[in-house]
């Protein structure tokens, strides 16, 4: 993972994709695992999908697997990338059947291909590191059980058996959740200065490609605020936002441009459908700028059909609320796409997941505005103050302050300076002490 795209070891080419997919019953839908493989870098040159029960040994089943290793000859594909997981004997099993040298992915291990990619911050590559080890750690598991019940080192072709690999994965494992604790507890100590700053800290989630990095850059006012997080490379003030699967694995925090409040946004990479708990625990560090905001703005593709948004809208709130106290508003997204008729259907089939959401166009800008509004109304209640301070040398440097950390609606300056000004209760409570060291003694 050297964070370039997927490319053909021998000819420096973009890999030739065949994608795989087994569902149950029903239709398989492969648009998903096609985006998801075109975000690492491969090109999709065919499909394969399978309806029936998952086959222990090679997932699809033999005819399949031969149908597989059929198309992967016949499109000079050099990578496979399966929309499920695969167990470690399906992997094996595959293997032997396709063609020799090409790659086989499943979805996870292409998830954490692409996130390698996109890694640029310690953090977001300690939290791949994680994911990678936790992916690596029941197969480990797996040697180690056929080695000890068949007394064969490599057993099944799963490659030789260290007994000393397990100790090792999950020490590893152990290292990088105290570099990650640590790592949060820094940036905790940055949201408190913020917030004691007079700054509302607003969070962007949903799912990849509802529009969020979009949103973020309509909202903003400055390029970057914390120049130690990561930043989307389409964020610059000369790009152009990317239609692209995680455009960046950590956080992007920009000033809004509101009147009524200082406020900083927060975007995050947007969540994906069917992702396993080991690899949500894995990132769920970069959610805590989600999980510890003022408000959450829940960014929803509108023009997707109804029972997707719903399915999304259910696994956000689930996501959401387990571990979120703040208030959370749903942002129709991607307006400019439906028609008047389409979007009051959609409204009212989501009435029950999304009582009051806030329609607009990150794109185009309609109705911004009144998701600013939103945002004001839903953010903790500002507190009005009314200040009497003496005149005295040090006066001028508090009411600068004041007016830096709150809004200020009105000051005389007479023999005192009276400073009226509404702000977060903590810029309150700081303003009184300071202006509390200005009085004269005694």
């Amino acid at each position: 993972m050297d964070g370039s795209p997927t490319r053909d070891r021998v000819t420096g080419q973009r890999e030739r994709a065949v994608v795989a997919k087994r569902i149950d019953d029903g239709s398989a839908d492969t648009t998903e695992i096609r985006n998801l493989a075109r975000a690492a870098g491969c090109e999709v040159v065919a499909a394969v999908t399978q309806t029936r029960k998952e086959d222990p040994a090679t997932h699809i089943g033999e005819g399949k697997a031969e149908t597989l290793a059929a198309t992967v000859t016949r499109e000079d594909a050099t990578v496979v990338v399966f929309d499920n997981q695969l167990g470690p004997y399906q992997t094996y099993n595959l293997g032997n059947v396709l063609p020799e040298g090409v790659r086989l992915l499943d979805r996870f291990r292409l998830i954490l291909e692409i996130f390698g990619q996109r890694a640029r911050t310690r953090k977001a590559q300690l939290q791949v590191e994680l994911a990678e080890l936790r992916y690596e750690l029941p197969r480990a598991e797996a040697k180690a059980s056929l080695a000890r019940r068949d007394e064969r080192p490599g057993f099944m072709g799963l490659g030789e058996y260290d007994e000393s690999r397990e100790e090792d994965i999950r020490a590893q494992i152990s290292r990088i959740r105290d570099e990650l604790d640590r790592i949060e507890e820094t940036e905790q100590h940055r949201r408190e200065q913020r917030r004691e700053s007079g700054f509302d800290l607003v969070a962007l989630a949903g799912y990849t490609n509802a529009g969020k990095s979009t949103l973020l850059r309509r909202l903003a006012t400055d390029v970057d605020v914390d120049e130690n997080e990561d930043v989307h490379p389409d964020l610059d003030i000369t790009a152009e936002s990317e239609d692209r699967l995680f455009t960046t694995l950590g956080t992007t925090t920009r000033k809004a441009d509101m009147d009524q409040r200082d406020v900083l946004v927060t975007d995050t990479v947007g969540f994906i459908s069917d992702l396993p708990h080991w690899l949500v625990e894995s990132f769920k560090s970069t959610l805590d700028s989600v999980y510890r905001a003022d408000l959450v703005l829940l960014v929803v593709d509108v023009s997707e059909p109804t029972a997707e948004i719903r399915e999304k809208l259910v696994t956000s709130h689930d996501t959401l609320y387990e571990r979120n106290e703040a208030p959370i508003v749903t942002v129709l997204n991607k307006t400019d796409q439906v028609d008047d008729a389409e979007l009051r259907e959609k409204r009212a089939a989501l009435s029950a997941l999304s009582p009051n959401p806030v329609a607009v166009s990150a794109r185009t800008g309609a109705n911004v505005d009144a998701l600013e509004d939103r945002i004001h109304a839903e953010l903790p209640d500002y507190e009005r103050e009314r200040l009497v301070l003496p005149m005295t040398d040090d006066t001028m440097s508090v009411v600068s302050w004041i007016h830096d950390h709150a809004n200020v609606s009105d000051v005389d300056y007479g023999d005192q300076v009276v400073i009226e000004f509404e702000a977060r209760p903590s810029i309150i409570e700081r303003s009184r002490a300071k202006a509390g060291e200005l009085a004269p003694s005694a």
